[in-house]
């Protein structure tokens, strides 16, 4: 598979369920989504076939992604042999903007801004429908992560098309203001 893979993962437990940050790898992957250019489709995964997923994202041209390589990547770490960071090429808009910017922004401070469309949830509402469905075993919550999953592999698209489109992307700073910032992907 070649062109470009645009990538998000749901996770099964939050950070403080796995003892911080430094343990992305216990995290689990509830939900994973990928939307190629080669297909023109949309990609569910689910750990019974994560290894497609992986297979997917080192055979792309480019994965773009809103922290994917310091997130995404180390919870998919415990899947695959693979290192995945170093065996895929990657467009990370997040860390793309903090080197202009010196902090983070939220995908949805930069989508709001520059789309005038959000998130449709939040990751925390992710966590909770896989509890939901741990509990329950009721799909209707592994669906709800999904197209969560879905919508945000379809912003995370947008944003990176705007910035290819108008060499910068907008976004809403801490006091409210709009703000522009260089989209370096733009080549």
């Amino acid at each position: 598979m070649a062109g470009i893979v645009y990538f998000d993962l749901e996770t099964q437990r939050s950070f403080s369920d796995v003892g911080g940050s430094t343990h992305k790898d216990k995290m689990g992957m509830s939900v994973g989504v990928t939307y190629s250019t080669e297909t023109g489709q949309y990609h569910i995964f689910d750990e019974s076939n994560v290894a497609e997923m992986v297979e997917q994202l080192i055979k792309a041209d480019l994965v773009v992604g809103y922290n994917h390589v310091q997130f995404d990547y180390p919870v998919l770490q415990a899947y695959t042999v693979y290192d995945l960071e170093s065996q895929t090429v990657n467009c990370d808009m997040m860390l793309d903007i903090e080197a202009i910017l010196g902090h983070r922004l939220k995908l949805d401070a930069v989508a709001q801004a520059s789309l005038k469309a959000g998130k449709s949830a939040d990751g925390l509402d992710a966590l909770k429908w896989w509890q939901l469905y741990k509990k329950t075993g009721d799909e209707v919550h592994l669906l709800n992560i999904a197209e969560y999953c879905c919508f945000d592999v379809k912003v995370t698209k947008m944003v990176y098309e705007y910035g290819l489109e108008h060499g910068k992307v907008k976004y809403t700073d801490r006091n409210g203001n709009e703000q522009e910032v260089a989209a370096t992907w733009k080549k």
